[in-house]
Formats: structure tokens, sequence, C-alpha cells
């Protein structure tokens, strides 16, 4: 596409606004629902399903992050939710078109959506699951430690939004204890500096990779092998 050979010329961060959504952006929540939908389905998970109408809510409550080209072209967005009275908060539903992606977009839409949270909800816990390094590693840059799932939300709400995973049954199947996606976690009353679990997540990058590989063939290989023998 012609706006993708112009970032040559244009330098990354000057094309896209990253800004806090609000009813003026509801116009562009079915394509984002739409558009999280496929992203999901070609990476072969799953997302907690939402409406149009939910996602535009959360832009009219202030609880959302948007990003624009400067040409009015929907480029990304995040949404916060909220777990166990807000002791809980979840940076959920990220997505970047796919014409910007590996365009460091994601970073910038995250760290804006991570600065709403602490503005809003400044003593939460913030914790994410997810399937990727990148991520993890944006995660890590902001002050994100990986974490094992007893420290995540036991709200049954947050748990059955998996429901529309892949590996649902494979996560009921370990208790919620575990499954392919790896938490992390943001404490404000007791975490390490943004820049010591940036340089940790480096340091540990290639034993991450090499985890979410076995985790991915011994959990999936564990399951399939428990419904065999339960036929």
């Amino acid at each position: 596409m012609n706006k993708i050979k112009s970032s040559k010329k244009i330098p990354p961060d000057n094309r896209f606004v990253v800004a806090f959504a609000s009813e003026q952006h509801t116009g562009f929540a079915g394509q984002i629902c739409d558009e999280m939908a496929e992203s999901a389905k070609a990476r072969g998970t799953g997302i907690a399903k939402r409406s149009p109408e939910y996602v535009a809510g959360k832009m009219r409550e202030g609880k959302a992050v948007i990003a624009l080209t400067t040409e009015g072209e929907w480029a990304g967005f995040c949404y916060i939710e909220t777990w166990e009275h807000g002791m809980y908060v979840a940076n959920s539903g990220l997505i970047v078109a796919p014409q910007f992606r590996k365009s460091g977009l994601a970073k910038r839409i995250k760290e804006k959506i991570f600065e709403l949270s602490r503005s809003k909800y400044p003593d939460s816990k913030i914790f994410g699951l997810t399937t990727g390094l990148a991520v993890m590693k944006i995660n890590s840059e902001l002050g994100y430690e990986p974490v094992t799932y007893s420290e995540l939300t036991t709200d049954d709400e947050f748990w059955a939004g998996c429901k529309s995973c892949v590996n649902y049954e494979i996560l009921m199947s370990k208790g919620r204890t575990n499954c392919l996606c790896t938490a992390m976690l943001y404490d404000p009353k007791d975490h390490y500096q943004p820049e010591e679990t940036a340089a940790h997540f480096n340091m540990k990058k290639k034993v991450y990779e090499r985890l979410l590989r076995i985790k991915r063939h011994w959990l999936v290989k564990g399951f399939f092998k428990k419904q065999n023998e339960a036929k």
C-alpha cells in the first residue's frame, strides 16, 4: 500500500496519533472488533469476543486508547477492564491494523494504556496474558514481571472470557493454573524498575522462547493424550 511505502520518508512516530479514546471515536468500534476476530483466527488462538457496543462503551467511559494515522485512518486500539472491585486491571484487546504492524505502534499503544491504567487505578495490579515474546518484551519495558497464574485475579468472569480461545479446555484441565499463555504482572506496591525488568527479559529472552515452545508442545500433547485415554 502507498501508506506503507511512504513510511520510509516519514519517521514512524509522526505517522500516528495515539490518544485516549472518546465518543468521537465510537465509529471505529465495528472495524476494531472485526480485526480482533481476524487476528485471533490467523494466530490460531482466541480472545474474549467483544461487540462493537462493548468497545464503544469503553471509549465513552474513557477506558480505551486509540491510534489513528495523521489522515484519520484507524491504526490500533486497546482498552481497560477491571476485576475484583478494581483490585486488578487488565489492558485488553491490543490490536494493530495489519498494514501498520512492525512499526513500533503496539509499543506506543501499550505505553499509553499503561499510563491511563496507572492514572485511573494507581493502587491496582495490572496484568496480562500473552503467547508472544514481542508483547512480553513490551510489558517488561513497562515494569511487568512473569508470574504464575495464582497471582492473577480469581474472578470467574475474567476466566470465562477465555472460552472463545481454542486452548480453553487445556486451561480448564489444568484448573486455571497453567496454559499456553504467559502471565505477567505489574504490582505498584512491589515491583522492580522498568530498566531492571527490561534488562532481565533481554538476558532471559532465549530461555523464555524455549520455554514457550516446550510449554506449547507438552501442554497440548498432554491434553490430547488424556482426551484419547478417556475415549
